[in-house]
């Protein structure tokens, strides 16, 4: 049995080809169209900017632990942090239409894309790509050269995932890990705007593997789609290499994983958390129903405010875990007092 990084190579890669790929109208694109400048706009994602609230918990975390308040000036910074992790997502959401058009080709709906539909300029889109880079860099080193580091290490990160020989996007289950960790990168982010300090490494572990979870449900998402249209290694090579059992069975992996890790956090620095439990149980377990779905909303997360019944699970989690990280709940450490020999560690923590 061939093992899967030889079997990648096997792959073929399909030749960028402007035209081949199937254009949106007539006009070739002009740096003096409004349809052309509209379409570099369309590139940079920005829509995808919700996920920066992915920034937010590691500014909670870091002013709860720490016992800080929030000020004006902490407000600023954050304003400033999430506009630089704005503008370095939007750069490597850029290089990623680029370096995905090939593909796109072969996907029933993102054929539309700018870039594989023509409608983009590709030396101009390159430009973007280092602008967008450096304008984020400039920003994040008001906040601190900890915070710069960190979003240098997801502009990194964005090209290890899309550019040639790494593109790790190819890769099964290197796909899924390399776009997840942009998870704990922004919790990261959040967390350094507060402080200079590391965040607790179970809660960065748990962070990076609960968004494993949500990406490997929209690769399985993506699998069904793909299959049905029999365009499954043309548009995703990763997925060549993968069975529906072998996705699921990874999920079931990173859940277990996430909240074990999390069960460590909490346990170490804020046991209340321990409430929030079920409430991020039943979010996961909704998202699992979605992707399974014909058609799933799982492949376009940006589009899942859409869900109300997500919607209002992640809204009451989120709300269980405010309250557990701000009001004390004496009973609840009581509760799970240790009642056996504990380790020498713990006694001496205490």
């Amino acid at each position: 049995m061939s093992h899967p990084l030889s079997a990648r190579m096997s792959v073929v890669v399909p030749a960028y080809n402007e035209e081949a790929t199937p254009s949106s109208g007539s006009l070739s694109p002009s740096v003096t169209s409004w349809r052309t400048w509209r379409a570099h706009i369309r590139i940079a994602r920005i829509d995808h900017w919700v996920k920066n609230v992915f920034v937010l918990p590691g500014i909670v975390f870091a002013l709860t632990l720490y016992h800080l308040p929030l000020t004006g000036d902490l407000v600023g910074k954050a304003v400033i942090g999430l506009l630089a992790v704005g503008l370095i997502a939007s750069s490597n959401y850029v290089i990623n239409e680029i370096c995905d058009a090939p593909f796109d080709r072969f996907h029933p709906l993102k054929r539309n894309r700018p870039v594989p539909s023509g409608a983009v300029i590709i030396p101009l889109a390159y430009a973007e790509w280092l602008f967008l880079a450096i304008a984020g860099l400039v920003l994040s080193w008001q906040i601190s050269r900890w915070f710069e580091w960190n979003m240098l290490v997801l502009l990194i990160m964005g090209c290890a995932y899309n550019l040639r020989p790494l593109r790790t996007k190819d890769i099964p289950y290197f796909d899924v890990l390399t776009e997840a960790i942009n998870n704990p990168i922004r919790l990261l982010a959040g967390w350094l705007i507060v402080s200079s300090t590391v965040p607790p490494a179970s809660l960065l572990l748990s962070y990076w593997l609960v968004g494993c979870y949500f990406m490997a449900l929209k690769r399985y998402a993506e699998y069904r789609r793909l299959k049905e249209d029999d365009s499954l290694s043309k548009y995703r090579a990763s997925l060549a290499f993968v069975t529906p059992e072998l996705l699921l069975s990874s999920v079931v992996f990173y859940a277990s994983s996430a909240m074990l890790f999390f069960g460590a956090f909490l346990m170490r620095y804020r046991v209340e958390l321990v409430l929030s439990f079920p409430f991020i149980a039943l979010v996961m377990a909704i998202y699992l129903v979605l992707a399974c779905k014909h058609d799933s909303p799982a492949e376009h997360p940006e589009k899942l405010y859409r869900e109300g019944k997500l919607m209002l699970a992640v809204v009451s989690c989120t709300v269980v875990m405010g309250v557990c990280l701000f009001i004390d709940v004496p009973w609840i450490n009581n509760f799970f007092t240790p009642t056996a020999p504990v380790s020498r560690a713990y006694v001496e923590r205490k």
